[in-house]
C-alpha cells in the first residue's frame, strides 16, 4: 500500500509537463498538494515579495497567474498585506 504522502507527490507531478501545469486540479484535496507544492517550490519563506514578482513566479507555471495567486491567499499558503502591496508565505504554510 503507498503512503498517502507519497501519493500526492505522484498525483502533483503528474500534474506537470515540460516544468508548466497541464491542468488545475478541481478536486480540493489534489488542488491543496499543488499549492503546498508550488509554496515550496516558488517562495521562500520570510522574503516579502511584490505582486509583479508573485505574478512573474507563477506565469512560468501556468498563464492565469492572477488565479493561481488568488488560490494560494484564499487556501492559506500565502499572505498578503493590508495595503495589498506585498504577499509573504504565510505562518501556517511554514
Amino acid at each position: 500500500m503507498r503512503s498517502p504522502e507519497r501519493s500526492e507527490a505522484s498525483d502533483v507531478a503528474q500534474l506537470f509537463k515540460d516544468g508548466r501545469l497541464t491542468e488545475m486540479p478541481t478536486r480540493p484535496a489534489r488542488r491543496l498538494a499543488l499549492l503546498a507544492h508550488l509554496t515550496d517550490r516558488v517562495f521562500e519563506r520570510g522574503v516579502s515579495y511584490t505582486e509583479p514578482e508573485v505574478n512573474i513566479a507563477l506565469k512560468q507555471y501556468w498563464d492565469d497567474c492572477a488565479a493561481l495567486r488568488r488560490y494560494l491567499v484564499e487556501n492559506g499558503f500565502l499572505t498578503r498585506s493590508a495595503d495589498g502591496t506585498s504577499y509573504r508565505v504565510s505562518a501556517a504554510a511554514e
